[in-house]
């Protein structure tokens, strides 16, 4: 089987759910011998709530994940057991308190007023298009850095040459990764002890990861520990990058940078995908578009950016934002291990050798999960018959994860996307005018990103 998948590894998600499509929703790959590449490919709902829900336990991150995502450390995304329960107990009552959605609600309006709509208005007015995809991580990567460090590295500006080497080096690291899911260990190794090709972009990454986000915490640090008896706090004393650093002072520096880069690629990556998407969407389906500015408008009379409050008015916009998540989830994949021999509820034997991907982009276009329109763009499939929005169990739909380890950014995640949509799709039109492909072109990344981005017009609202 590997001729195939090396044949197809440049479309690897669209392989794998032409594949799945084929055998019922679950596949057994078999490597050759030496390579220890066997794996289970399911996309069967049951099986993965068996995975990550009943039978948690028994499917750590364990070795081999460490071993893909080792660039970021000890990361919550990363480890298991005790490490993994500190790291909850210490953020989520952070990013569930009012002050942090509070501050996360005052920076996106602030991104968007100085920095999302002077580009926006600039381009407007040459009436030139621009790359949507890349205006949205430059933003992401700014709100991010602002709302767990506490610092804008000011990314986002009306000059398109003016990058950020984080910018890249993200980039460069999630385009790496996927590889490792697909190589042998051995072939991903050896490219990363001779530095060949991604390995080298990823080992360079680290290094850019570390020389943004070391200065910052031993600058905070150094600040903590020079505050004097009485001293008033300053205005970031309640922020995530302070807490941590007083929650965890037993703990070496770097489990601090493990900690906030997990926090700075999940944020970045994750936003601006899905914004991504959903624009591309909207401009393929303006009927769509054309609702949600009709609930906008029967809700916003002025101009100012969207706040939490107001959006969660906005069910169509919310609808809309699940399709486009069930059709091109940000991270397409998850992968597990089993600690001990287990039969899944397909049949399926998976032992402590058997590597199974869980491929979520497959999820959302198999008709045996989401009927005979699951490649249609429906937001009504979101739609509860009293007008509200319709829960779908988290194994059937399981972008933020499932289980104990659902991903405790998602309703900063819903709240910030729907903020900047609506407040976007209120001030201006916007166009798709890149060329026409019969099929959407998917980056070479663990997350999934739009091949050459989305280049879009847009024209001010009167």
């Amino acid at each position: 089987m590997l001729p195939g998948l090396l044949q197809n590894s440049r479309r690897i998600h669209d392989y794998q759910t032409e594949v799945l499509r084929q055998c019922g929703g679950t596949f057994e790959f078999k490597g050759p011998w030496f390579a220890n590449i066997d794996m289970l490919i399911t996309g069967d709902p049951d099986n993965v709530n068996h995975i990550l829900c009943r039978n948690f336990r028994n499917y750590p991150k364990g070795p081999d994940y460490r071993n893909i995502f080792d660039v970021l450390g000890d990361g919550m995304i990363n480890v298991d057991s005790e490490l993994w329960n500190l790291h909850r107990k210490t953020t989520t009552p952070l990013m569930n308190h009012a002050n942090f959605r509070t501050a996360l609600e005052r920076s996106v309006s602030q991104k968007m007023e100085n920095g999302l709509f002077p580009v926006l208005d600039h381009y407007a007015q040459q009436g030139t298009h621009i790359d949507l995809q890349e205006i949205f991580r430059r933003m992401s990567l700014d709100l991010s850095c602002q709302q767990f460090l506490d610092k804008d590295p000011g990314s986002l500006c009306v000059d398109p040459t003016a990058d950020h080497p984080l910018l890249k080096a993200i980039q460069d690291g999630v385009n790496a990764i996927l590889y490792r899911h697909i190589l042998p260990e051995r072939c991903w190794k050896l490219q990363k002890y001779y530095g060949i090709d991604r390995e080298e972009k990823l080992t360079q990454a680290g290094e850019t990861y570390d020389n943004f986000l070391y200065p910052i915490i031993e600058e905070r640090t150094e600040q903590l520990n020079n505050k004097t008896p009485g001293q008033q706090q300053p205005h970031h004393s309640s922020g995530m990058l302070t807490s941590h650093i007083e929650n965890h002072r037993e703990k070496p520096m770097k489990f601090l940078r493990d900690t906030f880069m997990t926090f700075i690629i999940a944020g970045v990556d994750t936003i601006a995908s899905s914004l991504t998407w959903l624009f591309m969407l909207l401009a393929k389906n303006p009927q769509v578009e054309a609702k949600i500015l009709h609930d906008i408008l029967q809700l916003k009379q002025d101009n100012k950016v969207f706040k939490v409050e107001e959006c969660h008015k906005l069910t169509y916009l919310h609808a809309a934002y699940c399709e486009s998540l069930r059709l091109f989830p940000p991270l397409p994949m998850n992968h597990k291990t089993p600690l001990e021999t287990d039969i899944l509820p397909s049949g399926h034997v998976v032992t402590p050798n058997t590597k199974i991907i869980m491929p979520f982009y497959s999820m959302g276009r198999l008709e045996m999960v989401w009927g005979e329109d699951c490649m249609e763009f429906k937001p009504e499939r979101w739609i509860s018959p009293n007008g509200g929005i319709k829960r779908q169990p988290s194994h059937k739909f399981p972008v933020f994860n499932a289980g104990p380890r659902t991903c405790i950014g998602k309703d900063m995640a819903f709240s910030m996307v729907k903020m900047i949509a609506a407040t976007i799709i209120y001030r201006y039109q916007f166009q798709l005018v890149e060329p026409h492909y019969s099929q959407v072109q998917l980056s070479e990344s663990i997350l999934l990103e739009k091949k050459n981005g989305l280049k879009v017009k847009f024209i001010k609202r009167t």
